[in-house]
């Protein structure tokens, strides 16, 4: 059974922190491109940011560079979402997402308030 668990949200100040994570289990995660997408209310889900299976590579929405950095552990079957200087627009519910050659799963995700 395929699972995706996030964790770590929870109320933030601006400026504050907040470490993401997002346990994997039912596939093979080392082959998986692991994703963060975030959906604000009234909102369409964006995607956040992307790191490969192969090499680790990294990327970025515009509007978290510098601010967040994405990382997996592949013998925990976790990644991980950095998220530091938060904005108020930060606030959304935060998924991760696993995509493989013909399947893409997603987790129930977890809210994340940035509010003063």
């Amino acid at each position: 059974q395929v699972q995706l668990v996030e964790s770590g949200g929870g109320l933030a100040q601006p400026g504050g922190s907040l470490r993401l994570s997002c346990a994997a289990s039912g596939f093979n995660f080392d082959i998986a491109a692991m994703r963060w997408y975030r959906q604000a209310p009234g909102k369409e889900r964006e995607l956040v940011a992307v790191i490969t299976s192969v090499g680790g590579s990294t990327n970025y929405a515009d509007s978290v560079k510098g601010r967040f950095t994405i990382s997996r552990d592949n013998a925990k079957k976790t990644v991980y979402l950095q998220m530091n200087s938060l904005k108020l627009e930060d606030t959304a519910v935060y998924f991760c997402s696993a995509q493989l050659t013909y399947q893409r799963y997603w987790g129930q995700g977890t809210q994340v308030t940035v509010s003063s």
